[in-house]
Parts: C-alpha cells; sequence; structure tokens
C-alpha cells in the first residue's frame, strides 16, 4: 500500500471518527460544516450560530444544534409546492 492510499484511509477513518462525536471544537465543526473556521468564528462571535465557551476562550459546538442551525430557512421544493397547492385546492373546492 502506499503512501496516498494510507493517506485516504486515514482521511476516511477521522471523518468517522468526527461523525460519531457530539461535541465539535470550532475546527472540527469547520470541517463537519464545510463552513470557513473564520466564518464559523464571525457566527459564534455575532450570536448566531448556538455554541458554549466553558473556559472562556475555546468555542464548542453541539452537533445536534449545528445540524439544527444547519437546516433552518429550509425550502420547499416545486414538489412539495405543487402538492400543496393540490392539496389547498381540493379541501377549498366547494
Amino acid at each position: 500500500m502506499d503512501t496516498i492510499q494510507l493517506a485516504e484511509k486515514l482521511d476516511r477513518i477521522e471523518k468517522l471518527l468526527l461523525g460519531s462525536k457530539k461535541v465539535l471544537n470550532l475546527e472540527e465543526a469547520a470541517e463537519y460544516t464545510g463552513i470557513s473556521r473564520s466564518y464559523l468564528y464571525k457566527l459564534t462571535s455575532r450570536g448566531i450560530i448556538p455554541h458554549s465557551k466553558p473556559n472562556g476562550k475555546m468555542i464548542f459546538l453541539s452537533k445536534d444544534l449545528l445540524d439544527d442551525w444547519l437546516l433552518t430557512n429550509r425550502r420547499k421544493s416545486s414538489l412539495d409546492l405543487s402538492r400543496e397547492a393540490n392539496s389547498h385546492v381540493l379541501k377549498n373546492k366547494k
């Protein structure tokens, strides 16, 4: 096995371990979300994203709360909108 294959396997293992954690530090949260560390820091400093600072310095984020935040402002698909419209029309038909 060459160095590239080992590095790829190690990367996959790290991602699997990250997936099982419930609390992430800022760097792990950036890796998990794909959002840059600097932008995540800006979001936490503005109070936009839920986080904890137990020692006053390091930032920690709950993976569950992070997932909830990431899924806010959901946009409905065209299919969802079409189904709602059809349901509304059938319900209000006189």
